[in-house]
Protein backbone atom coordinates (compact mmCIF):
# COMPACT_ATOMS: atom_id res chain seq x y z
CA UNK A 1 0.00 0.00 0.00
CA UNK A 2 1.65 3.53 -0.66
CA UNK A 3 4.36 2.29 -2.23
CA UNK A 4 5.11 4.48 -5.27
CA UNK A 5 3.87 7.29 -2.70
CA UNK A 6 6.30 6.17 -0.10
CA UNK A 7 9.34 5.95 -2.45
CA UNK A 8 9.20 9.50 -3.62
CA UNK A 9 8.97 10.72 -0.79
CA UNK A 10 11.93 8.61 1.08
CA UNK A 11 14.06 9.57 -2.45
CA UNK A 12 13.19 13.27 -2.46
CA UNK A 13 13.95 13.41 1.75
CA UNK A 14 17.17 11.54 0.57
CA UNK A 15 18.64 15.08 -0.91
CA UNK A 16 18.20 16.85 2.41
CA UNK A 17 20.15 14.33 4.72
CA UNK A 18 23.23 15.18 6.17
CA UNK A 19 22.56 19.18 5.18
CA UNK A 20 23.26 21.77 7.96
CA UNK A 21 21.39 24.40 5.94
CA UNK A 22 18.83 24.15 3.50
CA UNK A 23 18.09 26.87 0.19
CA UNK A 24 14.99 27.76 -1.32
CA UNK A 25 16.26 25.96 -4.62
CA UNK A 26 16.90 22.53 -2.09
CA UNK A 27 13.36 22.90 -1.20
CA UNK A 28 12.23 23.44 -4.92
CA UNK A 29 14.06 20.53 -6.20
CA UNK A 30 12.56 18.18 -2.85
CA UNK A 31 9.23 19.15 -4.05
CA UNK A 32 9.84 18.67 -7.71
CA UNK A 33 10.63 15.15 -6.30
CA UNK A 34 7.41 14.53 -4.53
CA UNK A 35 5.35 16.54 -7.38
CA UNK A 36 6.38 13.43 -9.35
CA UNK A 37 5.63 10.81 -7.23
CA UNK A 38 2.09 12.06 -6.17
CA UNK A 39 0.82 12.40 -9.49
CA UNK A 40 2.31 9.02 -11.01
CA UNK A 41 0.57 7.24 -7.71
CA UNK A 42 -3.01 9.10 -9.52
CA UNK A 43 -3.42 11.54 -6.62
CA UNK A 44 -6.13 14.09 -8.08
CA UNK A 45 -3.69 17.17 -9.57
CA UNK A 46 -5.83 19.86 -7.50
CA UNK A 47 -4.96 17.98 -4.61
CA UNK A 48 -1.22 17.96 -5.28
CA UNK A 49 -1.04 21.31 -6.06
CA UNK A 50 -2.63 22.31 -3.07
CA UNK A 51 -0.56 20.48 -0.73
CA UNK A 52 2.68 21.96 -2.78
CA UNK A 53 1.63 25.40 -2.00
CA UNK A 54 1.40 24.23 2.00
CA UNK A 55 4.35 22.93 1.80
CA UNK A 56 6.41 24.91 0.17
CA UNK A 57 5.76 28.43 2.21
CA UNK A 58 6.01 26.30 5.54
CA UNK A 59 9.21 24.93 4.20
CA UNK A 60 10.75 28.86 3.41
CA UNK A 61 10.16 30.15 7.12
CA UNK A 62 13.29 31.34 8.73
CA UNK A 63 13.40 28.61 11.22
CA UNK A 64 12.84 25.95 8.74
CA UNK A 65 16.02 27.28 6.24
CA UNK A 66 18.17 28.09 9.30
CA UNK A 67 17.68 24.72 11.15
CA UNK A 68 20.22 22.63 12.14
CA UNK A 69 18.70 19.29 10.39
CA UNK A 70 16.42 20.44 7.33
CA UNK A 71 15.76 16.78 7.25
CA UNK A 72 14.16 16.54 10.00
CA UNK A 73 12.18 19.98 9.98
CA UNK A 74 10.98 19.05 6.13
CA UNK A 75 9.85 15.70 7.43
CA UNK A 76 7.95 17.64 10.59
CA UNK A 77 5.98 19.59 7.66
CA UNK A 78 5.62 16.83 5.52
CA UNK A 79 4.18 14.66 8.06
CA UNK A 80 1.83 17.55 9.96
CA UNK A 81 0.26 18.90 5.94
CA UNK A 82 -0.41 14.97 5.14
CA UNK A 83 -2.25 14.30 8.56
CA UNK A 84 -4.20 17.16 7.91
CA UNK A 85 -4.79 16.18 3.83
CA UNK A 86 -5.92 12.90 5.28
CA UNK A 87 -8.47 14.45 7.45
CA UNK A 88 -6.75 15.32 10.68
CA UNK A 89 -8.00 12.98 13.02
CA UNK A 90 -9.46 9.26 12.71
CA UNK A 91 -13.21 9.74 13.16
CA UNK A 92 -15.87 7.57 14.66
CA UNK A 93 -19.33 5.58 13.58
CA UNK A 94 -21.97 7.53 15.14
CA UNK A 95 -23.99 6.04 17.91
CA UNK A 96 -25.53 8.36 19.82
CA UNK A 97 -29.17 7.63 18.73
CA UNK A 98 -31.41 5.44 20.09
CA UNK A 99 -31.10 1.98 19.04
CA UNK A 100 -30.73 0.92 16.46
CA UNK A 101 -28.42 2.58 14.75
CA UNK A 102 -28.80 2.01 10.93
CA UNK A 103 -25.44 1.89 8.71
CA UNK A 104 -26.49 2.14 4.89
CA UNK A 105 -23.12 0.91 2.88
CA UNK A 106 -23.34 1.85 -0.99
CA UNK A 107 -20.75 2.02 -3.66
CA UNK A 108 -20.32 0.65 -7.31
CA UNK A 109 -20.47 -3.18 -8.40
CA UNK A 110 -16.86 -4.44 -7.40
CA UNK A 111 -15.75 -2.25 -5.27
CA UNK A 112 -15.83 -4.53 -2.40
CA UNK A 113 -19.03 -3.47 -0.82
CA UNK A 114 -20.74 -6.63 0.71
CA UNK A 115 -17.29 -7.99 2.12
CA UNK A 116 -16.52 -4.64 3.71
CA UNK A 117 -20.34 -4.61 5.37
CA UNK A 118 -19.29 -8.02 6.93
CA UNK A 119 -15.60 -6.90 7.67
CA UNK A 120 -17.49 -3.88 9.80
CA UNK A 121 -19.82 -5.95 11.56
CA UNK A 122 -17.27 -8.52 12.65
CA UNK A 123 -15.79 -5.38 13.51
CA UNK A 124 -18.30 -3.96 14.98
CA UNK A 125 -19.13 -7.36 16.76
CA UNK A 126 -15.90 -7.45 18.52
CA UNK A 127 -16.49 -3.96 19.94
CA UNK A 128 -19.25 -6.40 21.85
CA UNK A 129 -21.92 -4.62 19.62
CA UNK A 130 -25.09 -6.38 18.88
CA UNK A 131 -25.30 -6.73 15.09
CA UNK A 132 -27.59 -7.41 12.64
CA UNK A 133 -27.10 -7.04 8.27
CA UNK A 134 -29.44 -7.06 5.51
CA UNK A 135 -28.79 -6.79 1.43
CA UNK A 136 -31.39 -4.73 -0.30
CA UNK A 137 -29.78 -6.03 -3.55
CA UNK A 138 -32.39 -7.91 -5.17
CA UNK A 139 -30.64 -6.79 -8.78
CA UNK A 140 -26.89 -8.90 -8.73
CA UNK A 141 -28.16 -12.99 -8.59
CA UNK A 142 -25.58 -13.82 -6.03
CA UNK A 143 -25.59 -10.73 -3.69
CA UNK A 144 -27.82 -12.12 -1.23
CA UNK A 145 -26.22 -15.62 -1.21
CA UNK A 146 -22.89 -13.87 -0.84
CA UNK A 147 -23.98 -11.79 2.14
CA UNK A 148 -25.96 -14.79 3.94
CA UNK A 149 -22.42 -17.38 3.50
CA UNK A 150 -20.00 -14.79 4.53
CA UNK A 151 -22.11 -13.26 7.83
CA UNK A 152 -22.64 -17.24 8.78
CA UNK A 153 -18.95 -18.12 8.59
CA UNK A 154 -18.13 -14.84 10.62
CA UNK A 155 -21.21 -15.68 13.29
CA UNK A 156 -23.04 -12.45 12.29
CA UNK A 157 -27.09 -12.39 12.33
CA UNK A 158 -28.96 -11.73 9.17
CA UNK A 159 -32.41 -11.04 8.29
CA UNK A 160 -33.40 -13.50 5.32
CA UNK A 161 -36.82 -13.07 3.81
CA UNK A 162 -38.94 -15.60 1.98
CA UNK A 163 -38.48 -15.04 -1.84
CA UNK A 164 -36.65 -12.19 -0.82
CA UNK A 165 -34.39 -11.57 -4.07
CA UNK A 166 -38.51 -10.71 -5.54
CA UNK A 167 -39.09 -8.17 -3.21
CA UNK A 168 -39.00 -4.00 -3.57
CA UNK A 169 -36.17 -3.42 -1.40
CA UNK A 170 -37.80 -1.00 -0.01
CA UNK A 171 -40.02 -3.37 1.82
CA UNK A 172 -36.95 -5.76 2.62
CA UNK A 173 -35.43 -2.92 4.74
CA UNK A 174 -38.49 -1.72 6.38
CA UNK A 175 -38.38 -5.80 7.60
CA UNK A 176 -34.77 -5.64 8.68
CA UNK A 177 -35.55 -2.71 10.85
CA UNK A 178 -38.41 -3.96 12.85
CA UNK A 179 -36.63 -6.90 13.33
CA UNK A 180 -33.68 -4.83 14.48
CA UNK A 181 -36.24 -3.05 16.75
CA UNK A 182 -37.57 -6.35 18.12
CA UNK A 183 -34.56 -7.66 18.59
CA UNK A 184 -32.86 -5.07 20.23
CA UNK A 185 -30.11 -4.83 18.29
CA UNK A 186 -27.44 -2.06 18.39
CA UNK A 187 -26.71 -1.66 14.70
CA UNK A 188 -28.22 -2.46 11.13
CA UNK A 189 -26.17 -2.67 8.51
CA UNK A 190 -28.05 -1.91 5.65
CA UNK A 191 -26.01 -3.60 1.84
CA UNK A 192 -27.53 -1.40 -1.28
CA UNK A 193 -27.61 -2.37 -4.81
CA UNK A 194 -24.26 -1.80 -6.69
CA UNK A 195 -23.73 -0.66 -10.44
CA UNK A 196 -21.32 -0.42 -13.27
CA UNK A 197 -21.60 3.18 -13.41
CA UNK A 198 -23.56 5.72 -11.64
CA UNK A 199 -27.63 6.25 -12.65
CA UNK A 200 -30.45 7.69 -11.75
CA UNK A 201 -31.90 4.37 -10.95
CA UNK A 202 -29.29 3.76 -7.82
CA UNK A 203 -29.86 6.52 -7.01
CA UNK A 204 -33.26 6.97 -6.33
CA UNK A 205 -33.07 4.03 -4.75
CA UNK A 206 -30.76 5.19 -2.08
CA UNK A 207 -32.56 8.07 -1.32
CA UNK A 208 -35.50 6.45 -0.89
CA UNK A 209 -33.91 3.94 1.49
CA UNK A 210 -32.33 7.03 3.40
CA UNK A 211 -35.69 8.77 3.91
CA UNK A 212 -37.22 5.52 5.26
CA UNK A 213 -34.41 4.25 7.33
CA UNK A 214 -32.60 7.93 8.59
CA UNK A 215 -29.44 6.34 9.11
CA UNK A 216 -26.68 7.72 11.29
CA UNK A 217 -23.83 6.73 8.50
CA UNK A 218 -24.06 6.56 4.96
CA UNK A 219 -20.63 5.08 4.30
CA UNK A 220 -19.47 4.80 0.61
CA UNK A 221 -16.95 1.78 -0.25
CA UNK A 222 -13.88 3.29 -2.74
CA UNK A 223 -12.24 0.57 -4.66
CA UNK A 224 -8.24 2.32 -3.86
CA UNK A 225 -7.67 1.51 -7.29
CA UNK A 226 -9.90 3.04 -9.26
CA UNK A 227 -7.50 5.84 -8.46
CA UNK A 228 -8.49 10.10 -9.56
CA UNK A 229 -11.93 8.39 -10.46
CA UNK A 230 -12.62 7.75 -7.60
CA UNK A 231 -13.30 11.49 -6.69
CA UNK A 232 -15.86 11.23 -9.25
CA UNK A 233 -17.58 8.67 -8.12
CA UNK A 234 -17.62 9.69 -4.30
CA UNK A 235 -18.69 13.58 -5.01
CA UNK A 236 -21.70 11.87 -7.55
CA UNK A 237 -22.79 9.73 -4.64
CA UNK A 238 -22.66 12.89 -1.87
CA UNK A 239 -24.72 15.04 -4.71
CA UNK A 240 -27.87 12.80 -3.54
CA UNK A 241 -27.55 10.95 -0.62
CA UNK A 242 -25.12 13.03 1.81
CA UNK A 243 -22.60 10.84 2.75
CA UNK A 244 -21.20 10.68 6.27
CA UNK A 245 -18.04 9.05 5.19
CA UNK A 246 -16.20 6.30 3.47
CA UNK A 247 -14.31 2.53 3.78
CA UNK A 248 -11.48 2.40 1.09
CA UNK A 249 -11.20 -1.48 -0.18
CA UNK A 250 -8.53 -3.46 -1.44
CA UNK A 251 -5.71 -1.08 -0.21
CA UNK A 252 -3.29 -4.09 -0.03
CA UNK A 253 -3.04 -4.43 -3.67
CA UNK A 254 -2.76 -0.91 -4.48
CA UNK A 255 1.24 0.06 -4.60
CA UNK A 256 -0.13 4.02 -5.46
CA UNK A 257 -2.94 4.93 -2.92
CA UNK A 258 -3.78 8.20 -5.00
CA UNK A 259 -7.71 7.32 -3.95
CA UNK A 260 -7.33 7.71 -0.66
CA UNK A 261 -4.80 10.82 -0.49
CA UNK A 262 -7.89 12.78 -2.53
CA UNK A 263 -10.90 12.30 -1.59
CA UNK A 264 -11.09 13.53 1.55
CA UNK A 265 -9.78 16.59 0.07
CA UNK A 266 -12.03 17.04 -2.79
CA UNK A 267 -15.05 15.96 -0.98
CA UNK A 268 -15.00 16.72 2.33
CA UNK A 269 -15.88 13.61 3.71
CA UNK A 270 -13.57 11.56 6.07
CA UNK A 271 -12.11 8.09 5.38
CA UNK A 272 -13.47 5.91 8.26
CA UNK A 273 -12.03 2.38 7.60
CA UNK A 274 -9.85 0.31 5.41
CA UNK A 275 -9.90 -3.06 4.08
CA UNK A 276 -6.26 -4.17 3.74
CA UNK A 277 -6.87 -7.80 2.75
CA UNK A 278 -8.77 -10.39 2.21
CA UNK A 279 -9.99 -12.11 5.52
CA UNK A 280 -12.50 -10.81 7.18
CA UNK A 281 -10.28 -9.67 9.82
CA UNK A 282 -8.16 -6.95 7.62
CA UNK A 283 -10.27 -4.26 8.52
CA UNK A 284 -9.22 -1.39 10.14
CA UNK A 285 -10.15 2.34 11.55
CA UNK A 286 -8.21 4.73 9.82
CA UNK A 287 -5.80 6.80 11.67
CA UNK A 288 -4.61 9.85 8.88
CA UNK A 289 -1.88 10.59 11.52
CA UNK A 290 -0.47 6.64 11.39
CA UNK A 291 -1.12 6.84 7.43
CA UNK A 292 1.39 9.85 6.98
CA UNK A 293 3.62 8.06 9.14
CA UNK A 294 3.82 4.64 6.99
CA UNK A 295 3.91 7.18 3.94
CA UNK A 296 7.30 8.90 4.95
CA UNK A 297 8.89 5.41 5.98
CA UNK A 298 8.36 6.22 9.98
CA UNK A 299 6.10 2.86 10.15
CA UNK A 300 3.07 2.47 12.28
CA UNK A 301 3.75 0.52 15.48
CA UNK A 302 0.43 1.36 17.20
CA UNK A 303 -1.64 -0.11 14.56
CA UNK A 304 0.97 -3.16 15.18
CA UNK A 305 1.12 -3.36 18.53
CA UNK A 306 -3.07 -3.03 18.50
CA UNK A 307 -3.17 -5.80 15.90
CA UNK A 308 -0.78 -8.24 18.19
CA UNK A 309 -3.26 -6.87 21.22
CA UNK A 310 -6.38 -8.15 19.29
CA UNK A 311 -4.91 -11.25 17.77
CA UNK A 312 -3.23 -12.69 21.05
CA UNK A 313 -5.72 -11.41 23.47
CA UNK A 314 -6.61 -14.77 24.42
CA UNK A 315 -2.86 -16.43 24.10
CA UNK A 316 -1.80 -14.71 27.12
CA UNK A 317 -1.57 -18.55 29.67
CA UNK A 318 0.37 -19.81 26.52
CA UNK A 319 3.29 -17.27 25.93
CA UNK A 320 3.54 -17.46 29.46
CA UNK A 321 4.28 -21.11 29.37
CA UNK A 322 6.56 -20.80 25.93
CA UNK A 323 8.68 -17.93 28.02
CA UNK A 324 9.62 -20.56 30.69
CA UNK A 325 10.11 -23.25 28.70
CA UNK A 326 12.18 -20.87 26.80
CA UNK A 327 14.68 -20.14 29.84
CA UNK A 328 14.52 -23.88 30.84
CA UNK A 329 15.80 -24.90 27.64
CA UNK A 330 12.89 -26.78 27.23
CA UNK A 331 11.46 -24.99 23.72
CA UNK A 332 10.13 -27.65 21.91
CA UNK A 333 8.38 -27.67 18.44
CA UNK A 334 5.42 -28.04 19.54
CA UNK A 335 6.05 -24.33 21.15
CA UNK A 336 7.87 -23.15 18.29
CA UNK A 337 4.57 -24.37 16.27
CA UNK A 338 2.33 -22.51 18.20
CA UNK A 339 4.46 -19.02 17.70
CA UNK A 340 3.79 -19.29 14.12
CA UNK A 341 0.16 -19.63 14.42
CA UNK A 342 0.17 -16.54 16.73
CA UNK A 343 2.20 -14.36 14.55
CA UNK A 344 -0.05 -15.83 11.57
CA UNK A 345 -3.40 -14.77 13.59
CA UNK A 346 -2.03 -11.22 12.71
CA UNK A 347 -1.65 -11.04 8.97
CA UNK A 348 1.11 -11.86 6.86
CA UNK A 349 4.73 -11.64 7.24
CA UNK A 350 4.98 -8.47 4.42
CA UNK A 351 1.60 -6.85 5.79
CA UNK A 352 3.69 -6.82 9.64
CA UNK A 353 6.98 -5.98 8.32
CA UNK A 354 5.61 -2.77 6.42
CA UNK A 355 4.31 -1.26 9.81
CA UNK A 356 8.10 -1.21 11.10
CA UNK A 357 10.11 1.87 10.41
CA UNK A 358 12.63 2.08 7.99
CA UNK A 359 11.31 -0.84 5.76
CA UNK A 360 10.44 1.25 2.97
CA UNK A 361 14.16 1.56 1.90
CA UNK A 362 14.68 -1.73 2.08
CA UNK A 363 11.28 -2.78 0.54
CA UNK A 364 13.10 -3.92 -2.67
CA UNK A 365 15.28 -6.39 -0.79
CA UNK A 366 12.17 -7.64 0.70
CA UNK A 367 9.90 -10.36 -0.99
CA UNK A 368 6.50 -10.81 0.91
CA UNK A 369 5.50 -13.88 -1.03
CA UNK A 370 8.88 -15.22 -0.39
CA UNK A 371 8.47 -14.97 3.19
CA UNK A 372 5.18 -16.23 3.50
CA UNK A 373 5.79 -19.02 1.59
CA UNK A 374 8.95 -19.87 3.85
CA UNK A 375 6.44 -19.83 7.07
CA UNK A 376 3.76 -21.98 4.86
CA UNK A 377 6.67 -24.74 4.10
CA UNK A 378 7.72 -24.55 8.05
CA UNK A 379 3.97 -24.75 8.65
CA UNK A 380 4.06 -27.89 6.60
CA UNK A 381 7.22 -29.91 7.97
CA UNK A 382 5.37 -29.28 11.47
CA UNK A 383 2.08 -30.17 10.32
CA UNK A 384 3.47 -33.64 8.69
CA UNK A 385 4.96 -34.33 12.42
CA UNK A 386 3.27 -36.51 15.29
CA UNK A 387 2.92 -34.85 18.34
CA UNK A 388 5.54 -36.90 20.02
CA UNK A 389 7.82 -35.78 17.90
CA UNK A 390 7.31 -32.36 18.26
CA UNK A 391 7.72 -32.52 21.44
CA UNK A 392 11.00 -34.78 21.65
CA UNK A 393 12.90 -33.82 18.20
CA UNK A 394 15.38 -36.05 19.14
CA UNK A 395 13.20 -38.95 18.54
CA UNK A 396 13.11 -37.83 14.84
CA UNK A 397 15.63 -40.45 12.92
CA UNK A 398 16.35 -41.05 9.25
CA UNK A 399 13.25 -43.10 8.67
CA UNK A 400 10.98 -40.68 10.47
CA UNK A 401 12.61 -37.65 8.07
CA UNK A 402 11.83 -39.48 5.37
CA UNK A 403 8.17 -39.62 6.51
CA UNK A 404 7.74 -36.04 7.30
CA UNK A 405 9.61 -34.98 4.10
CA UNK A 406 6.68 -36.91 2.09
CA UNK A 407 4.11 -35.56 4.07
CA UNK A 408 5.35 -32.33 3.96
CA UNK A 409 6.65 -31.84 0.22
CA UNK A 410 9.90 -30.86 1.54
CA UNK A 411 13.44 -32.14 0.90
CA UNK A 412 14.83 -33.95 3.40
CA UNK A 413 17.80 -31.59 3.46
CA UNK A 414 15.84 -28.94 3.94
CA UNK A 415 13.89 -30.47 7.21
CA UNK A 416 17.79 -31.67 8.27
CA UNK A 417 18.61 -27.93 8.15
CA UNK A 418 15.94 -26.66 9.80
CA UNK A 419 15.64 -29.34 12.94
CA UNK A 420 19.50 -28.08 12.93
CA UNK A 421 18.38 -24.42 13.61
CA UNK A 422 15.99 -25.07 15.78
CA UNK A 423 18.59 -27.31 17.95
CA UNK A 424 21.13 -24.28 17.69
CA UNK A 425 18.23 -21.65 18.61
CA UNK A 426 17.17 -23.93 21.57
CA UNK A 427 20.42 -24.54 23.47
CA UNK A 428 20.82 -20.39 22.93
CA UNK A 429 17.57 -19.93 24.79
CA UNK A 430 19.01 -22.32 27.64
CA UNK A 431 22.12 -20.00 27.60
CA UNK A 432 20.55 -16.94 27.72
CA UNK A 433 18.39 -18.00 30.52
CA UNK A 434 21.22 -18.97 32.59
CA UNK A 435 22.46 -15.54 31.83
CA UNK A 436 18.93 -13.71 33.15
CA UNK A 437 19.53 -15.40 36.05
CA UNK A 438 23.01 -13.23 36.69
CA UNK A 439 22.12 -10.01 35.26
CA UNK A 440 18.35 -9.69 36.23
CA UNK A 441 15.10 -9.75 33.83
CA UNK A 442 14.07 -12.05 31.03
CA UNK A 443 16.23 -12.99 28.07
CA UNK A 444 15.38 -11.64 24.70
CA UNK A 445 14.40 -8.15 25.22
CA UNK A 446 13.20 -7.15 21.88
CA UNK A 447 12.31 -7.58 18.17
CA UNK A 448 10.71 -11.01 16.82
CA UNK A 449 9.32 -13.62 19.25
CA UNK A 450 12.42 -15.50 20.64
CA UNK A 451 11.97 -18.69 18.92
CA UNK A 452 11.50 -17.09 15.39
CA UNK A 453 14.67 -15.39 15.43
CA UNK A 454 17.20 -17.84 14.46
CA UNK A 455 15.13 -18.58 11.45
CA UNK A 456 14.08 -14.82 9.90
CA UNK A 457 18.33 -14.28 10.01
CA UNK A 458 19.28 -13.37 6.27
CA UNK A 459 22.77 -14.74 7.74
CA UNK A 460 21.14 -18.22 8.37
CA UNK A 461 21.39 -20.87 5.53
CA UNK A 462 18.56 -23.10 5.97
CA UNK A 463 15.11 -22.50 6.30
CA UNK A 464 13.98 -19.23 6.94
CA UNK A 465 17.54 -17.33 5.36
CA UNK A 466 14.66 -15.49 2.53
CA UNK A 467 13.15 -13.84 5.94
Amino acid sequence: MFDSIQKSFGSAIKKLRGKSRMSEAEVDEVLADIRVGLLEADVHFRVVRDFLARVKERCLREEVLKSLSPEQQVLKVLSEELTSMLGGNAKELDFSVKPPAVILVCGLQGSGKTTSLVKLALHLKNKNKRVLVVSTDVRRPAALEQLKQLSERNGIDGVYLENQAQLPPLKIAESALKKAQETNTEVLLVDTAGRVQLDDDLMNELQSLTKALNPTERLLVIDSMMGQSAVDVAEGFQSKVDLTGAILTKLDGDARGGAALSLVSVTGKPIKFIGTGERATDFEIFYPERISSRLLDMGDVLSLLERAEEALKDEDIAKEEMAEGMLKGSFTLEDFRNQLRMVSKMGSMGSLMKMLPGMGSIQEQFNEQEADKEFKKINAILGSMTQEERKQPQVINGSRRSRISKGSGVAVQEINSFLKRFDEARRMMKKMGKWAKYFGGAAGGGGAPAGLDPFMSKRNKGFGRKL
